[in-house]
């Protein structure tokens, strides 16, 4: 992992860590334990997608342009796909409460996508290697 790999993944983990924990204190104060449950795993869900994610773009990054972005939006239909399928399967469980799940899952989503952005956004990384000019 490089270190502009490490400061977007840092930039973005942190922030989203935080805001599982607040979702998950208001969970727990509204809902009690199913709610505190029902956020920390809705947390964990966005970031365990999130980081795959990530991980995958790390790995295609340095191929090309049209296989950087190939991998992003597919990264991001299963990602879309599988959070569905998670969502359905745990429509009408008891094991915690499933509204709480939902929020954190939005929530944290909003948070580790604007924290990312802010990151890569910080870190000014060229899109053109000024030593390779005819390499895209």
């Amino acid at each position: 992992m490089q270190s502009n790999d490490a400061a977007i993944l840092r930039g973005a983990a942190v922030p989203t860590t935080l805001a599982t924990a607040v979702v998950a204190a208001i969970a727990w104060a509204l809902v009690g334990v199913d709610g505190l449950v029902g956020a920390l795993l809705g947390g964990l869900v966005v970031m365990l997608f999130a980081g795959v994610g990530l991980w995958v773009i790390m790995r295609v990054r340095n191929r090309n342009a049209y296989a950087l972005m190939n991998a992003a939006l597919l990264t991001y239909l299963i990602k879309i796909i599988a959070l569905a399928g998670l969502l359905v399967a745990f429509k009408d469980t008891t094991l915690f409460d499933t509204r709480s799940f939902g929020w954190a899952i939005l929530v944290d989503i909003l948070v580790w996508t604007s924290f990312e952005v802010r990151a890569f956004n910080r870190l000014q990384i060229l899109y053109v290697d000024p030593e390779n000019p005819g390499k895209a």
